[in-house]
């Protein structure tokens, strides 16, 4: 048996069993990923995938326990390569970072900066995209370390621990009738046409959900990934906005709104950091950590990855 039979099986399980789009994926034949896997199911002797002729139809009880196998061996085989990266190059190589756009926006170009400045042999690779999607880069390995505030605790495969906790802010244009009320109710807001997130980024589950317990339906006029998009729309005076508080950055950009803490509405946010199970970390990932959040250190991640411990200590 050999690494490239377990790629192909590794594969062939993410493209759905397809072994067409299996070759294509690692750059090879459909006849030769075939024949890999079969080799290596008369190797163990067990059948890894039930068959309906040629194609595969779904992964066998053993080929369950053979997947798994084959998952630790192949993360090791990366830690392996890591280490080998961390001790002839301490000092330099790719950090690949998975994060929402508000957190790549308005929370890391800081720590960002301030890593490069440490590390200038250090190159950035930052991936964006959904909460799902930041997970699943992590899960796959196309980043190291992943910033979300939903849905990264939902995977086993990770390691996630709290970064910061954050608000979100009701924005408005000077002249609108709600910006003299220092403290809107719910019951104000739902009178109002509201722009805001898409329901899979930047808190908008606990939004939602203050709206229900309220037994209100909320006027939802557009609602964006993008922070400045939501600004640009509030702007235009298509409704009220409710963004996250890190989005309104004291530089003049956002002079002409009014900002209104809604924490009291829509309760307390945590921004989290992930890392998938069983990663070897090196150097300055633990470094990237520190300068994203007080509340992480070398020490804490550490105990965090060895399981000694779920969450930070307050």
């Amino acid at each position: 048996m050999n690494l490239h039979q377990f790629r192909f099986v590794q594969e062939a399980v993410r493209r759905n069993l397809n072994l067409t789009e299996t070759a294509k994926a690692l750059h090879t034949s459909q006849p030769g990923v075939s024949k890999a896997i079969i080799e290596l199911e008369e190797e163990l002797g067990v059948d890894i995938f039930s068959r309906h002729g040629k194609r595969l139809r779904r992964v066998t009880e053993p080929g369950e326990y053979v997947l798994k196998s084959i998952e630790l061996i192949m993360r090791e085989v990366g830690n392996l390569r890591r280490i080998g990266e961390q001790f002839s190059a301490q000092d330099s190589g790719t950090l690949s970072i998975a994060t929402t756009h508000t957190q790549a926006r308005y929370v890391l170009p800081q720590p960002i900066a301030k890593l490069r400045e440490a590390f200038p042999k250090v190159n950035i690779s930052l991936h964006q995209g959904s909460p799902e999607q930041v997970a699943r880069m992590l899960i796959d390995e196309v980043a190291e370390v992943g910033i979300a505030t939903e849905s990264l605790t939902h995977y086993d495969e990770l390691i996630t621990l709290p970064c910061y906790e954050w608000q979100h802010v009701l924005v408005m244009p000077a002249d609108h009738p709600l910006a003299k009320n220092a403290a809107p109710t719910l019951q104000d807001l739902a009178l109002e046409p509201l722009i805001t997130y898409h329901p899979s980024f930047t808190g908008r589950t606990r939004i939602d959900s203050a709206f229900a317990a309220q037994n209100l339906q909320p006027r939802i006029a557009l609602e964006a990934i993008d922070s400045d998009v939501i600004k640009t729309y509030v702007r235009l005076g298509l409704g009220v906005g409710i963004v996250a508080e890190m989005a309104l950055r004291d530089d003049g950009s956002n002079n002409d709104l009014v900002a209104l803490p809604a924490g009291a509405l829509f309760g307390v946010n945590v921004a989290r950091v992930a890392f998938k199970r069983g990663a070897y970390l090196r150097n300055f990932v633990y470094k990237f950590a520190e300068l994203v959040s007080d509340k992480l250190d070398r020490d804490t991640i550490i105990k965090a990855m060895t399981g000694r411990m779920n969450d930070y200590e307050a």
